[in-house]
């Protein structure tokens, strides 16, 4: 089944350092695809990982790789949490959050890998089901978080771009610098 082509946002449709993020999704409007797939990848990854490695932090005051997955799944909650709100034509600017409290507070070196990736499952195809209701319209509807002024798409295209960010270091700074993984 195809997925709803959502047409990437222009530069003004998200917060300036959100570039970097959306840089690294492509821009073919196959969004929801790539959600997908994005998904399946860090699911492979994180089913080869031993706990040993899923605990690893690859620098003093690091998160470790479960506390990554955390705050991939709080991140993309809150960011579909915006785009959901701006949809629905949401006027009132909405709080930014502070990752490193989230993180601390997640708890996530005492979950299971499995429990971790069920949520993140359960997150992701709420994410892509609720962005495949969107109308035309709502996608290209303006809000204000944490003191920008974005997109629904725009917010799409960040969650996605965040996505690929972490997994990336993950791959390149985790797994690289952790001799288990060779």
């Amino acid at each position: 089944m195809s997925m709803k082509l959502i047409p990437p946002p222009s530069p003004n449709e998200y917060a300036p350092y959100a570039g970097m993020y959306v840089d690294l999704v492509p821009a073919d409007g196959r969004i929801l695809q790539h959600l997908k797939d994005n998904f399946e990848a860090v699911q492979q990854l994180m089913a080869t990982l031993s706990e040993r490695q899923l605990l690893h932090r690859y620098a003093p005051g690091k998160w470790t790789i479960k506390e990554v997955l955390v705050h991939m799944v709080d991140d993309e909650r809150i960011y579909a949490y915006r785009a959901m709100c701006f949809a629905r034509g949401e006027q009132k600017a909405l709080p930014g959050f502070e990752q490193e409290d989230y993180a601390a507070n997640s708890g996530a070196n005492e979950r299971s890998a499995e429990s971790i990736m069920a949520e993140y499952e359960a997150v992701r195809r709420s994410t892509i089901a609720m962005f495949s209701s969107f109308t035309d319209d709502a996608l290209t509807r303006w809000g204000n978080a944490n003191g920008y002024n974005c997109t629904v798409r725009g917010l799409l295209y960040h969650l996605a771009g965040h996505e690929v960010h972490h997994f990336n270091l993950v791959r390149s700074r985790y797994l690289s610098a952790d001799p288990g993984t060779q």
